[in-house]
């Protein structure tokens, strides 16, 4: 009876012993279990770029990161935020205007930026730091010849000339409310000679290779500086503005408030310039999205 007690307690007494060490182990630093920052993102490239150039931060400042990129689209992203699945992530400010609070469109930054700030406090206690300057917004990109053959430099001047233009981007853009069908609502019912619906990762190729006059975009799209397009010029600021920035728990930044001044530090270096030529290095010259995002940190002094 005392050798069945004695394998009972052994295992247990090891169990407590190395519980009360690990309890002991986190009482001060940045790298204990309780100072792990879980840092998300999205599932496409800028995110990933984004997502490490947070996590490198981070680590640079003195926390251990949790990295949990790709997790999915903003609805998947959002949820992991709201239930503590992850600390923060890189959000857009139009996203989080239309898909998130569902609030009618805005097309002043710094009125998009104080809506989704109040409204993200009030309903889910989540802040959102600096935004950077650059702008992921819904564009139409064409070639420097095509852009200058048609005389089309603004969505106005594509919707006098739309009947002679072929437009090439993924098959949701004619039903959107920000895609075809918001357009026409807002520059006149026209119809182009032809929409060709294809794989995202198509389109610019269609375009270069001279299938389509007019390609679907994102505004710091790697194409777009890589292939010389011209982006045309929202005259009659149909698209509200999306502005990447850190969308952190409160909860997280209560604890460890220097995350904003790690964070913070980002912000204004993301141009839409930058995020293009960082974006193609990986959509376009097949690089890491950590090795891309490491290299500019330390070229900009972050690191």
């Amino acid at each position: 009876m005392k050798r069945i007690r004695r394998l009972f307690l052994l295992p247990l007494l090891a169990v407590l012993t190395a519980t009360l060490l690990i309890a002991c182990a986190g009482g001060g630093s940045n790298n204990a279990a309780g100072n792990t920052i879980r840092v998300g993102s999205k599932d496409f490239t800028e995110q990933f770029i984004i997502g490490e150039m947070y996590a490198l931060a981070l680590e640079d400042a003195g926390f251990q990161v949790e990295r949990k990129l790709n997790l999915g689209g903003t609805p998947v992203a959002q949820a992991a935020l709201t239930s503590n699945e992850i600390d923060l992530y890189p959000e857009y400010t139009g996203t989080g205007l239309l898909t998130v609070l569902k609030l009618p469109t805005a097309t002043d930054q710094t009125e998009v930026f104080d809506q989704v700030s109040q409204g993200y406090q009030e309903q889910f206690n989540l802040v959102w730091l600096e935004p950077a300057p650059m702008n992921n917004t819904q564009a139409l990109a064409m070639t420097r010849e095509g852009s200058e053959q048609f005389g089309v430099r603004t969505i106005s001047d594509l919707a006098t000339r739309a009947n002679e233009l072929v437009m090439i981007g993924p098959p949701e853009f004619e039903a959107r409310e920000d895609g075809l069908p918001g357009i026409r609502a807002k520059y006149g019912d026209f119809q182009l000679r032809e929409y060709k619906a294809v794989d995202p990762g198509l389109k610019y190729k269609g375009l270069v290779d001279g299938e389509a006059d007019v390609a679907v975009a994102f505004g710091t799209d790697g194409e777009i500086s890589a292939f010389n397009l011209v982006v045309l010029e929202d005259d009659q600021n149909l698209f509200p503005p999306y502005q990447v920035a850190p969308v952190v728990r409160q909860e997280t930044l209560d604890q460890h408030p220097e995350i904003a001044d790690a964070l913070n530090a980002i912000a204004p270096l993301l141009t839409n310039e930058t995020m293009q030529r960082l974006n193609y290095e990986v959509s376009g010259n097949q690089r890491e999205p950590s090795e891309v995002a490491r290299e500019f940190l330390e070229e900009e002094g972050i690191l």
